[in-house]
């Protein structure tokens, strides 16, 4: 029987031979990192809407960061 690498998972039908079958292990996000993330992103756009009462040049320039700081959530 030929042992799977580190990240995989194998399946046999308890025969050996033919039938194994070999998956990838599913990388789970980093919860931690992913609540950091979204902390930090909705400091942004908080200070983004409250910047639309002193200069909305800022506030579009928050909101905008807020929204690409999103983007690095979702690939955590």
């Amino acid at each position: 029987m030929v042992r799977p690498k580190k990240n995989k998972i194998i399946v046999t039908d308890g025969k050996k031979g033919m039938n194994d079958r070999y998956y990838e292990k599913q990388e789970l996000p980093d919860a931690r990192k992913h609540q950091l993330i979204s902390f930090i992103k909705s400091g942004i756009r908080i200070l983004g809407y409250g910047a639309l009462w002193i200069s909305l040049d800022t506030a579009v320039i928050l909101l905008i960061l807020s929204e690409m700081v999103g983007v690095k959530e979702e690939l955590v």
